[in-house]
């Protein structure tokens, strides 16, 4: 525990609709604390717009927050919308499937429906993993620009965790490519041994990429003789949680094609 985090945690909770504005001498008559030792906190939340100063020693919550409250929604709502689309999507394929999104460049999984076949004794759902290894990530990594792309590979690096891991730059920028291409990326056990993927990106109205779904399963013929049909699946499901968050799609699609519409 950081104790100064804390303090300053503690600043902004005393704000409240009923008391939008306070001063530094009552915010340290409220928490105990020398005014010396509030101010600098002050200083610091105003200098990143968690606060901002309104008149004389008064302050109030800054915009920095209405940003992250905004964030916040989006994800939620993000979650609740995709929720049905993807009990279709693992009851179709009867495959566990999943919903992440990019944070701090790393594959968090938000949401999951784990399949009765697979054996796990907890959830994904909260799990940071590179995204270089998984579908999910990938497929994130391929519709962002590439300076952004680039920057998260020069970030994390490109580790690996089994044999078919992509640990070459060249050749991931090259899947990046095919990715893109067929409108889906694959994961070939390169993040767990035995482990198969398919994942297709999601868009928000301003097309821009904001998270991704796939399932996952142990059967080798999920990206074998059988990744048309999985990958037409996922792709729909991808498609319609990204028309559910606003973006309009522009041109055909795999689902589409794959079903002869």
């Amino acid at each position: 525990m950081i104790n100064s985090v804390l303090k300053a945690i503690d600043v902004l909770s005393l704000f409240s609709s009923a008391e939008p504005r306070i001063g530094l001498t009552e915010i340290s008559r409220r928490l105990d604390l020398p005014k010396s030792t509030v101010h600098n906190l002050l200083t610091t939340l105003l200098s990143r717009g968690f606060v901002e100063k309104v008149e004389g020693d008064q302050y109030a919550l800054g915009t920095t927050l209405i940003r992250l409250t905004q964030a916040v929604r989006v994800n939620a709502e993000l979650r609740d919308r995709a929720a049905p689309l993807l009990r279709r999507l693992a009851d179709e394929s009867r495959e566990s499937a999943y919903l992440a999104m990019l944070d701090g460049g790393y594959c968090l999984y938000i949401y999951a429906i784990e399949s009765p076949r697979r054996l796990r004794m907890r959830t994904a759902v909260g799990d940071l993993i590179h995204p270089h290894c998984t579908s999910l990530g990938k497929a994130m990594l391929a519709y962002l620009e590439e300076s952004q792309t680039r920057q998260i590979v020069s970030q994390l690096g490109l580790p690996s965790f089994t044999a078919n891991t992509v640990t070459d730059p060249e050749a991931l920028w090259s899947e990046m490519a095919e990715t893109r291409e067929r409108g889906y990326a694959l994961d070939r056990e390169e993040h767990e041994r035995g482990t198969f993927c398919i994942g297709a990106p999601i868009f928000d109205q301003r097309a821009r990429v904001i998270a991704a779904c796939s399932i996952s399963g142990t059967d080798p013929d999920l990206i074998g003789g059988r990744v048309q049909e999985n990958a037409s699946r996922v792709v729909r499901a991808a498609e319609d949680i990204s028309r559910c968050m606003g973006f309009v799609q522009a041109r055909s699609s795999l689902a589409r094609r794959s079903s002869g519409i």
